[in-house]
């Protein structure tokens, strides 16, 4: 029986899922972040991160990591694939390898390997899609100091500039000052920018409290609302560039999501709102998550089409 891989590597994590030619999932396994290898240590965390979920996910599947060959494995990376292949290449015994970006390995999942469009909103954005002739594109992901609109780490950005503005006198009112205080222990919002500027915050910790600003909305807050209405729009916005350079209007269009922003119910009612305001769009749930859109590229690869499965199909 032969094996493939498929692969999502993240900033937050990495998950890894062993599969048969067959459509079977044989198991699942996480490891670390690993979306950066130049960096100081970032290499050694890279494969630690693969290392770790790879195994997990053999040991699930009770297979020995060291001895197995894939007939075909995909791996799909934020930050982008260019700096990992050689690396990759040297780990993985595998027929085929491919290593693309994460947005391709989500799209896969989200429409089944379907044409489509994916919006990315975790701790930064981007959307990506891809037609029936398989011409692709994208907008968005250009980092946090040039992009991620409507990503988590925008999201809490917005949100402390808020938290400023009316602590200097020239924003309205808004529970989001005292909730973050309360969450980091700061004491003022000047003290809570300089502690975010320092290394006990990283971009992901700081994205985290994502979490924070929608609670602040739900309970009724006007500012939060707003900051979560307006990364909506943004995310809204990065499908519909994409839309425009891959289909031609009025088209139907399958436009799905996934990332812990959507998380957001707020956040996600507004952004299918607008997303549908198009003509032929229509915004679903993803219908695997990226791992298996991995999985199934990697199938593909080998000339294989099998119905995704769960383990005890």
């Amino acid at each position: 029986m032969g094996y493939f891989l498929g692969v999502d590597g993240g900033q937050t994590a990495t998950v890894a899922v062993v599969a048969d030619g067959e459509g079977r999932i044989l198991g699942t396994g996480v490891g670390g972040p690993c979306n950066h290898v130049k960096g100081p240590g970032g290499r050694r965390k890279f494969v630690s991160a693969i290392e770790q979920a790879l195994g997990r996910a053999c040991q699930a599947a009770g297979l020995e990591p060291d001895g197995i060959a894939f007939e075909a494995a995909c791996l799909g990376f934020s930050g982008g694939p260019e700096d990992k292949r050689e690396i990759l290449a040297g780990m993985l015994r595998t027929e085929r390898l491919i290593v693309t970006t994460d947005a391709v390995v989500a799209l896969v999942g989200a429409t089944g390997g379907a044409p489509g469009i994916v919006v990315i909103a975790g701790t930064g954005s981007i959307a990506f899609g891809r037609n029936s002739e398989g011409r692709s594109a994208r907008a968005g992901g250009w980092g946090y100091v040039f992009g991620d609109e409507g990503g988590a780490f925008d999201i809490v950005r917005q949100a402390l500039r808020a938290a400023l503005r009316f602590e200097e006198g020239w924003g309205p009112a808004t529970a989001l000052k005292p909730a973050l205080l309360e969450a980091t222990g700061a004491a003022s919002a000047n003290e809570l920018l300089h502690l975010f500027y320092t290394r006990r915050y990283s971009r992901p910790r700081i994205a985290g409290f994502a979490r924070l600003v929608d609670e602040t909305a739900r309970q009724g807050d006007r500012i939060a609302i707003e900051v979560l209405h307006q990364a909506a729009q943004q995310l809204a916005t990065l499908a519909a560039a994409v839309r425009r350079q891959l289909f031609h209007e009025g088209e139907p269009v399958v436009v799905s999501y996934i990332g812990g922003v959507f998380e957001s119910a707020i956040l996600l009612e507004r952004f299918r709102t607008l997303v549908e305001l198009e003509a032929g769009t229509q915004c679903v749930e993803p219908r695997h998550p990226p791992e298996c859109g991995a999985l199934i590229e990697a199938w593909r690869a080998a000339g294989l089409a099998p119905e995704l499965r769960s383990p005890t199909s």
